[in-house]
């Protein structure tokens, strides 16, 4: 127990999340009576996740190296309404559509940094104005027709469709998604693979790690929620294509910045950007490189908010980057830069949306709802700040 609570101490900051997480979930399911943790619920929860998680996984990076993109909300709206223009006037096919708009979206981010980072202004206003033109675009392309609907069937399934069940024919486990439940045996396997493999590496070079009993323990707490939430989406309609997108991109996000020579280079400019500097790191390239990827994932993120709704409309992507912002507070990201990850900002976003959907299963006033997140995102900056002074 000592240990436990010793490594607790240590790791407050990693952990901190997790256990919000958990009396989050644990207090909406007791008070919604067992509806906020029903198959359907839970399948909802991840889905309204999704777009923002995408969002938080750019923006984590963002204020990584110490700056902020206020653009990306009505940019993930208006490239959303550029999707819904091209499916139903221009008539072009799905994927045609979606390589223009995560086009745009890069060229986009590229537009945000070339003043941050060649003419060294500051990204708040450089992307205040963006948020302002996107703003103004969104409305001007909407003008005409106000809410765009798309009926086009596959680019909606992005949004609301469901990966298919390979087994649906097996006489066993009737009425649930097997295909889902496999999914999430390898997704437990491939995780304790890993977190061995991590686990020697560091070993070798004499890093210190849990001791066997709790590494074998987390292995064992980690395993059981994953199959847990495997077993409540297959339940229902198994796993979306919205989740399978949230996860490849975190995925995708963690092996860059985890085990390349750019994610390095990343975290080195956001703890020290002049000693980056010196040190013989891009400073200028990297910048441009993270807001090309927050507006790539800007246009992603777009694309999964109308595909989900099944239009566009012009009040699209309103108060997206606050959402990602707090959410990349929430899973761990130091407003000094140099601190976050991006599996902590897919918890963060899945904490800010538990608390958004549980108050809405509650019925609580939309007034309170935004004092409450408000309060929810200034409680992680003043965590940041508590545990940065502490370890100093």
């Amino acid at each position: 127990m000592n240990e436990l609570l010793t490594v607790l101490k240590k790791n407050v900051r990693e952990y901190g999340m997790y256990i919000a997480l958990a009396v989050i979930m644990a207090v909406f399911t007791i008070l919604s009576n067992g509806l906020f943790i029903s198959s359907r619920n839970i399948a909802n929860l991840l889905n309204q996740t999704g777009y923002i998680a995408v969002l938080a996984v750019g923006m984590t990076l963002v204020i990584v190296i110490r700056h902020i993109d206020l653009s990306v909300g009505f940019l993930s709206g208006f490239l959303g309404a550029v999707a819904a223009i091209a499916l139903t006037q221009w008539n072009w096919p799905v994927w045609l559509t979606i390589l223009l708009v995560l086009l745009l979206g890069t060229i986009a981010g590229l537009v945000t940094a070339f003043p941050v980072a060649q003419l060294g202004i500051p990204a708040f206003v450089a992307s205040l104005a963006g948020w302002l033109i996107y703003r103004g675009a969104l409305m001007l392309v909407t003008a005409a027709t106000g809410t765009i609907i798309v009926p086009n069937e596959s680019f909606n399934a992005i949004g609301n469709g469901y990966i298919p069940d390979l087994f649906a024919s097996a006489s066993f486990l009737p009425n649930v998604h097997k295909t889902t439940l496999l999914l999430g045996a390898v997704a437990i396997v491939l995780f304790i693979i890993g977190q061995i493999s991590d686990r020697r590496r560091k070993l070798q070079y004499n890093f210190e790690v849990l001791s066997t009993g709790l590494f074998t323990a987390k292995l064992l707490f980690i395993s059981v929620v994953l199959g847990f939430i495997t077993w409540i989406l297959a339940g229902y309609n198994g796993m979306s294509w919205t989740v399978v997108i949230m996860v490849a991109v975190v995925l995708v996000y963690y092996f860059i910045t985890q085990r390349t020579v750019i994610g390095r280079h990343i975290y080195a400019v956001g703890g020290n950007p002049e000693a980056a500097e010196l040190s013989g790191i891009d400073v200028k390239r990297i910048t441009m490189a993270v807001f090309a990827s927050m507006g790539f994932l800007a246009a992603l993120s777009g694309i999964l908010f109308t595909a989900r709704l099944k239009s566009a409309t012009p009040q699209a992507g309103q108060l997206f980057e606050m959402d990602a912002i707090a959410a990349s507070y929430i899973g761990g990201v130091s407003a000094a830069g140099g601190i976050g990850s991006v599996t902590g900002s897919l918890v963060g976003a899945l904490v800010y949306m538990s608390l958004m959907n549980g108050m809405n299963l509650l019925g609580t006033d939309i007034s309170l709802q935004y004092i409450i997140r408000g309060l929810v995102l200034l409680f992680a900056v003043i965590f940041d700040v508590m545990t940065r002074k502490r370890k100093s």
